[in-house]
């Protein structure tokens, strides 16, 4: 990998170092989109379809509004996608226990196995990265993506995780 490391004053950055680092940006999703894109095109799905299966595998139980508030798209965006992948079977919804308007989301069996496969590559490809910038670039790099998001997703992110007793 080129080293692409600079005398780079973190308190004074120009607007040239902006442009790099958003550059860097686009390339880097680029790649790491790749590989999961080819294999959702073979079920003729999109990163939507992705972003769903992602997040809730990441979150067995989540209900809709707030599969709604991490994604940030329309009801009737989630709706087309959440319905096809339900009824292909990648995820299984049930009623509340508490609510039995809401509807819970769990991947099934199918939907673990594609949600390992698309993420095989980019666990991959993070792994090497970091084992390529050391620790502490690591923490750099986690300290730059904590600041571009929003405080509300931050909270999600390093908040703590919903008890299944919740649903």
């Amino acid at each position: 990998m080129a080293d692409i490391k600079s005398s780079i004053n973190p308190l004074f950055l120009r607007e040239e170092d902006i442009r790099q680092g958003m550059e860097l940006l686009y390339f880097a999703y680029r790649d790491f989109t790749s590989e999961p894109d080819a294999i959702l095109s073979e079920y003729g799905f999109g990163r939507a379809h992705h972003r769903v299966i992602y997040f809730v595998g990441r979150n067995p139980g989540i209900n809709v509004s707030e599969l709604l508030a991490i994604l940030k798209i329309t009801k009737q965006s989630l709706s087309r996608v959440l319905g096809q992948l339900v009824r292909e079977e990648f995820i299984d919804q049930r009623e509340g226990t508490r609510d039995r308007r809401q509807r819970l989301l769990n991947l099934t069996e199918k939907g673990i196995t594609l949600e390992r496969r698309l993420s095989e590559s980019q666990r991959s490809r993070l792994a090497e990265a970091y084992r390529e910038a050391g620790a502490e670039a690591v923490q750099g790099y986690r300290d730059v993506l904590v600041g571009m998001i929003s405080e509300e997703d931050r909270q999600r992110v390093f908040g703590p995780k919903k008890d299944e007793s919740d649903t």
